[in-house]
């Protein structure tokens, strides 16, 4: 009965390595791909996805007119967030979720105080409604971080940085075609 189990115990390993090296590829890394404003693709995301996409289990192709599960948000609100951030260091950054989210940030001038950012794409559309930013704020008092009130204004003026980037980035890649 001891051999029973070891043996399966070692099929089982064996399934598992063989498993996890089907995964690889076998060749280099590939390269960091970056926001192409032509196409509106983001990094690493489906645009239009094949009727072999991934994720799609089983009902119609994307032939058949139904839309796949590629990117949910939109390109340039996208783009525009990362850069309108990007002075705070970034912790996680979620196309296909459309989440950014900052690690904290001491501003030079104020180093005792220390500010994070949450962005949140929220359509594909690009509409004042389609970004929305949190904004955590945080003062040192006897050597620990407490947290402080946050004036609302920062967190709209940061979305009205994102939207103008946007329409920036929209333009840009409109001037270039």
């Amino acid at each position: 009965m001891l051999r029973l189990i070891q043996n399966i115990a070692w099929l089982a390993g064996l399934a598992g390595v063989l498993g996890l090296s089907a995964c690889g590829s076998g060749t280099t890394p590939q390269q960091t791909q970056i926001f192409d404003p032509q196409t509106t693709n983001l990094p690493g995301a489906l645009s239009q996805p094949s009727s072999g996409a991934l994720f799609s289990f089983g009902g119609k192709s994307s032939g058949g007119g139904e839309a796949g599960p590629g990117i949910q948000v939109n390109a340039y609100l996208w783009r525009a967030s990362l850069d309108t951030l990007s002075f705070m260091p970034l912790v996680s950054a979620d196309p296909f979720g459309g989440v950014i989210i900052t690690d904290w940030y001491s501003p030079p001038a104020t180093p005792g105080e220390r500010f994070k950012a949450t962005a949140y794409i929220l359509s594909q559309q690009m509409s004042a409604n389609a970004v929305q930013v949190s904004v955590f704020h945080q003062v040192q008092e006897n050597g620990q971080w407490v947290d402080a009130a946050v004036d609302p204004a920062t967190a709209s003026g940061l979305e009205d940085r994102i939207l103008a980037r946007a329409a920036d980035l929209k333009a840009e890649a409109q001037n270039t075609r």
